[in-house]
């Protein structure tokens, strides 16, 4: 099967960086349910940002991250339902929330920093070592590095030493 995707070069590249950044994300995911983190790999930055960052309203939250507002606040209403951060109304306008880290989302980012994160920083950057070349080589290169060893047995490896073959 063609992969026109690949085929179309420069003329899909957005649908294609889309492509293996839901890799990376559903591969993240993988990892971080395997480390007792099972809630969705999009809010780690969220949290990331309020743990770098402290106290933050929706905007600067989205600016923080990059991602829409409407989309930082679906997912601030996951992490309020799980006791990761607490928000309060400002007192100068109340139409302004402020978001921080829980003492539970706290100690969750702790964790992932010194547990999880370092994992998964070293299996992404493994898969982009041998990019070399224009950027749809390396955007070939990096998907084939998913696909032939996923984040998950990269990480495996980093932590226990390289496998046998298949």
């Amino acid at each position: 099967m063609h992969d026109i995707v690949k085929e179309l070069g420069f003329l899909t590249l957005g649908t294609r960086l889309k492509r293996i950044g839901e890799s990376l994300q559903t591969q993240t995911q993988e990892l971080l349910a395997d480390n007792g983190m099972d809630m969705p790999a999009a809010h780690f930055p969220l949290l990331a940002a309020l743990d770098r960052l402290g106290s933050l309203g929706v905007s600067e939250l989205s600016l923080a991250v990059g991602v829409s507002q409407p989309v930082v606040s679906r997912s601030l209403v996951g992490l309020e339902a799980t006791g990761l951060v607490e928000s309060q109304t400002a007192d100068a306008d109340r139409r302004v929330r402020r978001i921080r880290l829980s003492h539970q989302g706290r100690e969750l980012v702790q964790h992932a920093k010194q547990a999880v994160w370092p994992v998964i920083e070293a299996a992404v950057a493994q898969a982009c070592e041998p990019l070399k070349g224009s950027l749809l080589d390396q955007l070939a290169m990096l998907e084939a590095a998913l696909e032939h060893t996923p984040l998950k047995r990269r990480a495996t490896e980093l932590a226990v030493g390289p496998t046998a073959p298949e």
